[in-house]
């Protein structure tokens, strides 16, 4: 006789004799060592990994990165497919049952992840990430083996999309020239927009000088215009002023400019009178 206290996380199952007697989660009891057979089934949540390398439909290799997380709703089903006794004492599994578990979900995924990948293109299946999830879970959720054993499949996640080292450098080598083109295209298009827009600089400069050189032109016009008409204004006031002179004697204009001469002496530095105007001067006194 012995005694089991049974783990909260696990659904035990109490066979005697072959039959099953007792089952409930975190089940404890007392037990005959002799005719008496434990199974522990997991009733959490379980999460494992996977690691795909699968072939493109224009055959190219990628390898697929990841992981899912599954439940066994259906621990008296799960019994009868496989194996989970355990140890009553180190509560070890006697068969490697329990591993198959996680390795049959593994084929179903692979398996419905590779009919997915075949129907794309290395560039396609390198950014499917989010596709391959939905799609995926989908798929698998309604195989039969997975409904028979009892599994809820709860997520699969695609982790990591890689090709293979040499083409992954081709594919990077592409894509920095693809940049290189791009960032090329953008400095001859700011060149050329800088073109354009000094064109129009010197284009604006050119008609502003237009409009400069018209106004210069009208001013020059205007301002000979007011000179002809000053010296218009000019030459008829001399002749007014010089018509009072008309009518006098020569000696009295000769007299008038002597006596001006004198008047603006001080201005004078020489002063030089010709015989022929003394002459002038002294003929028209005797007179």
């Amino acid at each position: 006789m012995a005694y089991f206290r049974g783990d909260p996380s696990k659904y035990i199952i109490k066979f005697v004799d072959g039959k099953r007697r007792r089952a409930g989660l975190g089940l404890s009891f007392f037990y005959f060592k002799m005719n008496t057979s434990i199974a522990a089934i997991p009733a959490l949540t379980n999460d494992s990994g996977f690691v795909f390398n699968e072939i493109t439909k224009n055959k190219q290799a990628v390898t697929l990165q990841g992981r899912f997380t599954y439940r066994i709703k259906d621990p008296k089903k799960m019994a009868t497919i496989l194996d989970f006794q355990i140890h009553p004492r180190t509560r070890q599994y006697q068969t490697d049952d329990p591993e198959k578990l996680e390795l049959r979900i593994r084929n179903v995924i692979q398996v419905r992840t590779r009919s997915e990948i075949e129907k794309m293109v290395l560039e396609d299946a390198l950014v499917a990430s989010e596709k391959l999830t939905s799609v995926v879970l989908e798929s698998v959720e309604g195989q039969p083996i997975i409904k028979e054993m009892g599994i809820d499949i709860l997520s699969i996640s695609f982790l990591a999309i890689t090709p293979t080292p040499e083409i992954a450098r081709a594919l990077e080598a592409e894509y920095r020239e693809k940049l290189q083109m791009k960032a090329d295209e953008a400095i001859y298009d700011r060149r050329a927009a800088a073109v354009e827009q000094e064109s129009k600089i010197k284009e604006n400069e050119l008609n502003s000088q237009i409009a400069l050189e018209k106004k210069r032109k009208e001013l020059i016009a205007l301002e000979g215009a007011n000179i002809i008409k000053e010296a218009e204004f000019q030459a008829k006031a001399k002749e007014t002023e010089l018509s009072a002179y008309k009518k006098l004697a020569p000696n009295v204009l000769l007299a008038l400019a002597l006596k001006e001469l004198g008047e603006n002496a001080e201005k004078i530095d020489t002063l030089t009178i010709t015989p022929d105007i003394l002459a002038s001067i002294l003929k028209e006194s005797k007179k």
